[in-house]
């Protein structure tokens, strides 16, 4: 069972099936690697599905150390296995961000050619700009493989996760955009000349905090920290969020009582979750999701257990919940990750 006091995440499914479509078509057994990591191919069938942070993770090693290729067959040269950690291990040497993102970028642009960014500064506001070379068909998970990479191991270098200003898309909006807002932030644009991520341009000025000994054990626990949008444990949204884990099983308080318990006044607390991109009532929603997620994953205990825990006072306001989280009720998801 798992420890109650666990922090789970959860990675929406449609980021497992984009995973897998490398291995498809090739001589590689797909239903074999994801019961290997613990997962069963009949969760693909439910759309709204959900998996452990850590079940994507080790299905993501395990994927790129059977292709050898940590870009999951996105572009027509591999990114061998190690490729990440020793960008990760370049970058330390650097004083600053704009350094480190620069050399990053650089990187990438030696092991991948079909696609590839550059770093734009202007008074305000810094932008990491994807570039697709001309000819060559456009793989949206290419876009969110390396975006994702650039601002987690950006993040990580500064020990802090770095506020959104927007992001901009090249492609029409999928069918998963909602998970986007989870990833990146609210203001989300598609069908754009270049997919960009922008940020505050004094983030470029910060230094370098990271050195070799905290190089290994961020690679040690990659990809997961990278996957849950790299949380600094200092931002509101995350103290607020192991707030209310205390007060699980149990009454979790109302907003009004928990910013005077944080010694905040509500509209202060509003303004600054708003400014994270989050609200009082999705980190909730968010915390006791990936809760029952891991409960039915990782547990024998009953649906009703659960349900109580997570404070609901009805089996049947549970299901309904849970249903709108992941498309299955809590037995169905349970049950289609023991077939």
């Amino acid at each position: 069972m798992q420890n109650s006091t666990a922090e789970p995440g959860t990675i929406a499914i449609c980021f497992v099936a984009a995973a897998l479509r490398s291995v498809h078509g090739r001589d590689l057994n797909a239903d074999e690697l994801l019961a290997n990591v613990g997962l069963s191919s009949s969760l693909l069938q439910v759309p709204q599905a959900r998996v452990s942070a850590k079940h994507y993770s080790a299905l993501w090693r395990a994927i790129a150390a059977a292709l050898d290729d940590e870009f999951f067959g996105q572009d027509s040269r591999r990114m061998k296995v190690g490729s990440f950690a020793m960008l990760c291990h370049s970058v330390l040497s650097c004083k600053t961000l704009g350094q480190a993102l620069d050399r990053s970028l650089r990187f990438y642009a030696l092991i991948l050619d079909d696609i590839s960014g550059s770093a734009e500064r202007d008074a305000k506001e810094a932008r990491i700009v994807l570039h697709e070379a001309a000819g060559v068909p456009q793989r949206v998970f290419a876009h969110e493989l390396l975006l994702m990479l650039l601002y987690g191991v950006s993040c990580w270098l500064v020990g802090r996760r770095i506020p959104i200003l927007r992001t901009e898309f090249s492609y029409a909006e999928p069918a998963h955009s909602a998970e986007y807002r989870l990833m990146y932030c609210a203001d989300l644009r598609f069908d754009r000349p270049n997919t960009l991520l922008a940020f505050e341009a004094s983030y470029l000025d910060l230094p370098v905090v990271q050195n070799e000994r905290s190089a290994k054990e961020f690679l040690r626990t990659a990809p997961e920290s990278i996957l849950l949008k790299y949380k600094n444990g200092s931002s509101l949204t995350a103290r607020v969020r192991r707030r209310l884990r205390q007060f699980l099983p149990g009454t979790v308080p109302d907003f009004e009582e928990l910013a005077q318990q944080m010694s905040m006044t509500p509209a202060t607390m509003r303004r600054r979750l708003h400014e994270e991109g989050e609200s009082y009532q999705s980190i909730k929603d968010q915390l006791r999701r990936d809760l029952a997620i891991s409960y039915l994953s990782h547990s024998s205990r009953s649906v009703m257990d659960i349900a109580l825990e997570l404070g609901f006072s009805e089996r049947s306001a549970f299901h309904r919940a849970f249903r709108k989280w992941t498309g299955a009720s809590p037995g169905e998801f349970r049950r289609t990750l023991q077939a």
